[in-house]
């Protein structure tokens, strides 16, 4: 237990540091609507029941309150040396699990497409659609190397909600500046919603033009 708590101190830590570029995950962490479970190995099943049941945990309390900047992070204890090739492979192998498992109980967030070559998919459990950022410290981006593999899980509600509100380019932009400064480059995989199908931002790796996702598969 003692290490599961300094794990979750870890990360948010490295949410906190002053140039980390993400200024949605630091408005989360602010208002302590970061929420963590520390799992053993990426590589085994053994857990996906549990990392399950703490989504749905995570999902409840975030649909009963009218605050903003929530995120779930589902950290793995290992492997601690991935390359982003494997990291890749063992995030949906984890993803497919995760939403195999849902699918017994929930439909497909009716917000967003199913389909993960649509230009409007989102992964989704318990009906709710998630942007997923995957982390590890083999990353080709500067953001995303903490130190152990961890699956965030944003609610795609609130990018939505921001663009009603129009508060969305104004904070995109400004992530993507701050990243480009923390980083040294744009992601060369970053889209908006509906220009191309969110599943190439998940992981951070650089996928080749011939990728083609193995969610369901």
């Amino acid at each position: 237990m003692k290490s599961e708590v300094l794990i979750e101190k870890k990360y948010r830590e490295f949410l906190g540091e002053k140039s980390f570029p993400c200024v949605g995950a630091k408005a989360a962490l602010a208002r302590n609507h970061i929420k963590c479970m520390v799992v053993s190995d990426m590589k085994s099943p053994g857990q996906d029941t549990d990392i399950l049941q703490f989504i749905y945990d995570f999902v409840d309390g975030y649909r009963s309150s009218n605050d903003m900047y929530y995120s779930a992070a589902v950290i793995f204890k290992e492997p601690l040396h991935i390359s982003e090739n494997d990291f890749d492979e063992l995030l949906w192998q984890r993803l497919s699990a995760l939403s195999a498992l849902d699918k017994k109980y929930f439909q497909h967030d009716p917000r967003v497409a199913s389909d993960p070559l649509s230009t409007s998919y989102s992964f989704s459990l318990k009906a709710e659609a998630f942007f997923i950022v995957g982390l590890h410290a083999s990353s080709s981006r500067k953001a995303r190397q903490f130190t152990y593999p961890t699956l965030v899980f944003n609610p795609h509600a609130e990018f939505e909600k921001l663009r009603a509100s129009n508060k969305f380019q104004k904070m995109r932009d400004v992530v993507r500046q701050r990243d480009i400064v923390y980083s040294g480059s744009v992601n060369p995989m970053l889209k908006d919603f509906n220009e191309a199908s969110e599943v190439y931002q998940y992981s951070g790796r650089k996928y080749p033009t011939d990728w083609r996702c193995p969610l369901f598969k």
